[in-house]
């Protein structure tokens, strides 16, 4: 098992963490809702101009309330992507929601204002790239000095204009890596500014110094299947961003969403992996979120409803990923997640010395019989606990089960 820990220091100076109890509360979330949503939506309609940015079906109290119906716990917005244009209202820039648009609306503002008031965290994610900005030259010393300082400019209006935050989500550094990004002095600013705020950065290597939790793109954690995620596992919160369909931002063309019973499993995969899923939608030109993501949302929190408690909460049980599913464990339960029907029995190694099984049982339905002793744990199943999408059984355990928590498996 491979972990590894982020240096808190480089050189002298100290670099600032997100508190403990955010990171804390972090770990425990599982589920977060990714929008990606800005001037590319045009590109269905034949546009990439300001001018005809006028989502007049925006409506913040609607988003926030399906994604808390959702059992979402974190809302990851795209404060500025790629192409530079920012859906918040900056001083430093027209090229934003409020100057550039007819809509003339601080989308921010308006979801910081909501998820205040039904208590979900706001995330902003933000570009490091930018494709407008005439000082996005990082070869050119001069210019890249004052692109440096717009964009921590902006990471400050984000810092202090909407109130606490959940964190920042930083990307596009990858776009040139051997930049000077300032990082010390950025993280440490939102550190001072927000010291509950959780740091990530999309960047696919290992966490900088001040980062609070590392994420994957499109892979379960300690996974590459998508090319880029080569990072070992660190000793960090993790997360996984992950599309319902094909794309982050809306395409009128993509139609193919995955299913919820496929969504909820891979929920299930990555909380198994000590991780949070961040599942990503891209809402319409007009603001409305697409009413196949909502019926999907929807239906995980119908099922987070009636299952969460093995979910929040929980931490990396004491049996890796295994061909069957996942474990994970809270207080003195382990929730055994069956992916997999393994048949009639289900064959465990014994549990680290000094925990022993007291019980076993469906998370919703009658006691099973085991067999537990130094050398295995077997499980009787019987053929009525068939889930077509999980099997959750729980074994209350007697013994320190922190002993138990396993670690992602590294790799480089």
């Amino acid at each position: 098992m491979l972990t590894l820990s982020v240096p808190p220091v480089l050189g002298e100076q100290k670099i600032l963490q997100a508190s403990p109890e955010a990171a804390r509360w972090f770990e425990d979330a599982k589920f977060g809702m990714f929008v990606h949503w800005g001037l590319y939506t045009l590109r269905a309609l034949g546009e990439r101009s300001p001018a005809k940015f006028n989502p007049t079906e925006f409506n913040a109290r609607e988003w926030v309330s399906m994604a808390k119906k959702a059992g979402i716990r974190y809302i990851t917005i795209t404060s500025k992507h790629h192409e530079g244009f920012c859906l918040f209202d900056s001083k430093l820039t027209d090229f934003d929601i409020v100057d550039a648009t007819p809509f003339k609306r601080d989308v921010l503002k308006e979801l910081a204002v909501e998820c205040h008031k039904q208590g979900i965290k706001l995330f902003f994610y933000y570009s490091q790239l930018d494709r407008h900005h005439p000082d996005y030259k990082p070869d050119d010393k001069d210019t890249w000095a004052q692109y440096k300082a717009y964009y921590i400019g902006h990471v400050r209006e984000l810092c202090t204009n909407y109130g606490e935050i959940g964190g920042l989500w930083f990307d596009g550094w990858w776009a040139n890596p051997n930049a000077d990004w300032g990082h010390n002095e950025l993280y440490n600013m939102i550190h001072t500014f927000q010291p509950n705020a959780m740091v990530g950065n999309n960047h696919h290597r290992q966490p900088f110094p001040g980062e609070d939790f590392q994420t994957y793109e499109q892979d379960l954690p300690g996974e590459n299947t998508a090319g880029f995620n080569k990072a070992a596992i660190y000793n960090l919160p993790l997360e996984t961003c992950r599309t319902i369909n094909d794309h982050w931002g809306y395409d009128k063309n993509d139609r193919n969403h995955k299913s919820t019973e496929h969504l909820i499993r891979y929920l299930v995969q990555v909380v198994g992996r000590g991780a949070n899923l961040l599942l990503n939608t891209g809402p319409m030109p007009d603001g409305k979120i697409l009413p196949e993501h909502v019926e999907r949302y929807l239906g995980i929190g119908k099922w987070l409803a009636k299952n969460g408690e093995a979910i929040y909460g929980t931490r990396r049980g004491p049996y890796p990923p295994s061909p069957w599913g996942v474990s994970v464990w809270k207080g003195q339960n382990v929730y055994l997640h069956i992916l997999e029907w393994p048949g009639e029995t289900l064959d465990l190694p014994p549990l680290p010395r000094g925990c022993h099984v007291k019980s076993a049982k469906l998370l919703h339905g009658s006691r099973l019989k085991f067999s537990a002793d130094e050398k295995a744990v077997k499980l009787f199943l019987p053929e009525s606990a068939k889930d077509p999408v999980d099997v959750i059984v729980v074994l209350t355990i007697e013994g320190d089960l922190r002993k138990a928590e396993v670690r992602g498996e590294g790799q480089e």
